[in-house]
């Protein structure tokens, strides 16, 4: 019995944004749509439509890289309820 992989279809999202975006911003083309990406991933992670593998892969990096690049944008690395954090550790 064989298994073939089969590597996932890649998609493209367009933005359009002015042309004047870049100098405000002082940034490149590049270094625009790099930050672009990880604040779509890390808004995606914080509203757990993402898993943090699944976001640093739309970026492009480690999940560990991702994790701790997310203070950058406000987003906490752990978002655990009470509850959630007190039976985590009670089952440790």
């Amino acid at each position: 019995m064989s298994f073939a992989i089969r590597s996932p279809l890649l998609m493209e999202l367009r933005i359009e944004y002015p042309d004047t975006l870049l100098d405000a911003l002082q940034e490149t083309r590049g270094e625009f749509e790099k930050e672009a990406k990880m604040a779509m991933a890390a808004k995606l992670f914080e509203m757990k439509r993402l898993s943090s593998g699944m976001a640093a892969s739309l970026v492009g990096m480690d999940r560990v890289s991702f994790l701790l690049n997310l203070h950058r944008y406000g987003v906490a690395m752990i978002d655990l309820e009470e509850e959630e954090l007190l039976s985590d550790l009670e089952h440790a």
